[in-house]
């Protein structure tokens, strides 16, 4: 076979490999929400940590060395199970009242209940440090809990579920809320844009919010076969929505970034899988004054995306669900390696100038596959960026 021939088989079955991505991403999210479903709540937690974060890439890789100390480090490969297996994903319940919100439960203490499991995870940068100065499940995964069920910041005046008017903060559970502090909200009459990246209609409170604000939303769903108004392809700009209207696309978030078409039409992304700085650059968009975001357990890698190009400055309002159920896209471990892995992500978001403002836990009880009490297996988190 000439060299030539084996080039274009090559390219070819490069130009595959996003589609097969999104596809894994859509039967993941088919069994997240179309699963049995069990009926527990929990609450709040406390603490954090406060070490510099630098952005890390994670990388299978079938042996290194591990060397037991904090920073860079090559992880020792050990036997045991990855996490490729999406089949056993708990799902969340959203039990909310026409407010959008719901009465608060009280907190407790996490309790763990161990298991083993090993896999291979090569770090290429700096994670944070361990939180007990040494590998422990236990003790990673109390930090992170710890950290994403207590608020950093406390607004007087937050929008809640499917309002566009701000209130005081409610006393009942909200599954998220936006801090509507004049310095950190859009001037009235001024310009704003919102996205959201849902494939399961969650987002509709989000959608009637920012569309009250008469932002120019877009709202994003691959699966959506009704998107892009009618328009051939990925045509962002043909598609540009006008304030208080919402423009659909069948698109999604992507956290490589894609080869440039040298034939690629301006405004015209050629795979329906896109970074957010290509789509916002195709939608002619610096900011995105609001941000929701249901990535189906692909968000730590989209999140690390963000900060390496330095797209999370031009987000000032996040709301995102974050998946614990088993350890994403692209991200390999031993639990413990994992779950520090996503510590050292949302620390990142905190580092960028993203303050945590409300927490809302899912249901189910699965970290890891491992049975957790008093933890849930997702969380739909509310961020503001303290920094714009």
């Amino acid at each position: 076979m000439s060299a030539g021939v084996r080039g274009g088989l090559r390219g070819a079955a490069l130009l595959l490999i996003p589609p097969l991505l999104l596809a894994f991403q859509l039967l993941v999210g088919l069994q997240l929400h179309g699963a049995p479903r069990d009926s527990t709540t929990g609450g709040d937690g406390g603490g954090g940590g406060g070490v510099v974060f630098s952005v890390i890439s994670i990388e299978p890789k079938k042996s290194a060395r591990h060397r037991g100390a904090p920073g860079l480090e090559d992880v020792e490969e050990r036997p045991g199970r990855e996490y490729e297996d999406e089949n056993e994903l708990d799902t969340r319940q959203a039990n909310f009242s026409d407010s959008g919100c719901e009465s608060s439960t009280p907190p407790s203490s996490l309790k763990v209940a161990m298991g083993t499991r090993g896999v291979h995870l090569n770090a290429r940068g700096l994670l944070m440090q361990w939180a007990a100065g040494e590998p422990s499940f236990t003790a990673e995964l109390n930090r992170i809990i710890t950290f994403i069920t207590r608020p950093q910041v406390n607004c007087s005046r937050v929008l809640s579920p499917g309002e566009s008017w701000p209130s005081q903060a409610p006393g009942a559970r909200c599954p998220w809320l936006l801090c509507a502090e004049e310095w950190l909200f859009p001037a009235v009459n001024s310009p704003c844009v919102a996205y959201s990246f849902s494939m399961d209609g969650g987002d509709a409170d989000f959608l009637k919010t920012v569309v009250g604000l008469r932002c120019d939303v877009h709202r994003f769903d691959p699966s959506n076969s009704n998107a892009s108004g009618g328009h051939p392809g990925n045509s962002l700009a043909s598609n540009r929505g006008d304030g208080g209207v919402v423009s659909h696309h069948k698109m999604w978030l992507e956290w490589r970034t894609p080869r440039k078409s040298k034939h690629k039409k301006k405004g015209t992304l050629g795979s329906v899988s896109q970074t957010l700085a290509n789509i916002m650059e195709a939608l002619r968009h610096h900011t995105v004054h609001f941000l929701y975001a249901d990535l189906l357990s692909a968000e730590w890698r989209v999140f690390q995306n963000w900060m390496e190009q330095g797209t999370v400055r031009n987000i000032h309002h996040l709301v995102t669900t974050v998946h614990l159920q088993w350890a994403g896209f692209e991200v390999s471990g031993t639990d413990e390696e994992v779950v520090r892995y996503w510590f050292s992500v949302l620390h990142g978001l905190r580092a960028s100038g993203f303050q945590l403002i409300h927490s809302s836990p899912g249901d189910g009880q699965r970290v890891l596959k491992q049975t957790v009490a008093d933890a849930h297996s997702s969380y739909t988190l509310s961020w503001v960026n303290m920094v714009n």
